[in-house]
């Protein structure tokens, strides 16, 4: 049975837990098994959690009860709408060995399961890399809009607990939805981090990996989009610093819609990589 707290857990100077830290934690009851309490600061709106963050504490689970240090592939399915609130995490172990080893982790609430999640660990590095895919043309952080900025625009965005928990600058090129002027191009490009100043690491990026605006609000259909099913493969021991994230939609037809997200960190290496399926609005 593994327990990394130290490397997935960020702990500033003063001691404190940061706010990511805090929302994802995960114990082990007296009998043995693993509790979180869901926050609701990081809802998309109605009471309704990220995929994201849901996605982070469960990985966080998975690494609690593995030998090894990191989440390094997940595939979720989400199996309804979740809110904040006490949450249960049974992870039934699978196949292990020195280099990576294999879970099943279902997180449940009071009315049942909410996440099924396939997880691999392992050890992720920052070694060198034989070939990359390069990070896209993005205007500075300082020239792309804030969370204030996109709020004042002509677009009516409800204000949900996680815009103020991942700060997420959007670039200009990718942002015309902001004022009424949609690409028609179903891109969504930002610089993230967290809103407290944590550095990224693997349990970040994987809420990173579901944290912009939804790709086709770049088509002007502002609707809520609620995935489905989330596979996310974390690549490399981020760098601190911002991230840069980059998510494209390759089809949106008859209620769904795809999005593949590319996740580099401040030196430019690609980090995380994610794919998802998710219901899109009609029309």
């Amino acid at each position: 049975m593994g327990n990394h707290p130290g490397t997935l857990i960020s702990v500033p100077q003063n001691g404190e837990l940061s706010a990511f830290d805090a929302a994802t934690a995960v114990r082990r009851t007296e009998g043995g098994g693993l509790i979180a309490d869901l926050d609701p600061g990081w809802d998309v709106g109605g009471g309704v959690l990220n995929g994201g963050y849901l996605l982070a504490v469960a990985a966080r689970a998975a690494v609690l009860e593995s030998p090894h240090p990191h989440p390094v592939a997940l595939a979720a399915s989400y199996l309804r709408a979740t809110g904040a609130g006490p949450a249960t995490l049974l992870v039934t172990p699978g196949s292990a060995g020195r280099t990576l080893a294999h879970a099943h982790v279902v997180l449940s609430d009071a009315g049942g399961p909410c996440l099924s999640v396939q997880t691999t660990t392992a050890a992720l590095g920052s070694g060198e890399v034989a070939w990359s895919t390069p990070p896209p043309g993005i205007a500075p952080v300082e020239e792309c809009l804030s969370a204030a900025e996109q709020a004042a625009g002509q677009v009516d965005m409800p204000d949900v607990g996680i815009r103020h928990r991942v700060e997420t600058r959007l670039d200009p090129a990718t942002a015309g939805w902001v004022t009424g002027r949609p690409s028609g191009e179903p891109v969504m490009r930002a610089w993230v981090r967290f809103a407290d100043g944590r550095d990224p690491d693997p349990l970040g990026l994987i809420t990173f990996a579901d944290a912009l605006p939804p790709t086709l609000w770049s088509m002007g259909r502002m609707g809520w989009a609620p995935t489905v099913q989330l596979q996310v493969l974390l690549r490399a021991l981020p760098a601190p610093g911002w991230c840069l994230a980059e998510a494209r939609a390759g089809e949106v037809a008859d209620g769904w819609l795809d999005e593949d997200y590319r996740i580099w960190d401040s030196t430019g290496r690609l980090v995380a990589q994610s794919r998802q399926l998710a219901r899109a609005p009609r029309g």
